[in-house]
């Protein structure tokens, strides 16, 4: 996948504020539908912020774990519940949550947006248990997914 140099990402490999203003709705819609105020934050393809909602209700401490898994899935180009077998001790990627100055989230609720084949963003949420910031980050990426075919 090709990046650009800091302040240079193109509006075709990145998310427009209006597309993540729209992402961040369906997934708020899901959190209202399970009953669980989360945060949610949608990052570019270098995992820079485009736009975060704080839910009424929502846990301070997930205004940074949402942002943090964002960054996490665009800068590794993965959704971050697959880091969890790899970083137990004594696995290949042991102590990565130490690392980018703490910013690494090796729990799920974090996943890139692809267009084309290729990461053009993130999202992250946060705020319920695992499963359920799974399932509301997936219906993010599931509106990015239709929005971008």
């Amino acid at each position: 996948m090709q990046r650009h140099p800091v302040g240079t990402t193109s509006m075709v490999d990145s998310v427009p504020l209006e597309t993540a203003k729209a992402v961040i709705d369906a997934a708020e819609q899901r959190a209202d539908e399970i009953d669980n105020p989360m945060v949610i934050t949608v990052a570019n393809s270098e995992g820079n912020l485009v736009a975060q909602h704080r839910m009424d209700g929502a846990w301070l401490a997930s205004v940074d774990i949402s942002r943090n898994k964002a960054y996490t899935a665009a800068a590794l180009d993965m959704p971050t519940d697959e880091l969890a077998e790899p970083t137990k001790p004594g696995e290949s990627l042991y102590g990565l949550q130490n690392t980018n100055q703490g910013r690494m989230v090796i729990f799920g609720g974090g996943y890139p947006l692809e267009r084309d084949g290729e990461v053009v963003g993130a999202i992250g949420v946060s705020g319920g248990e695992v499963a359920q910031d799974m399932d509301v980050a997936q219906s993010g990426v599931d509106k990015f997914d239709d929005l971008s075919s």
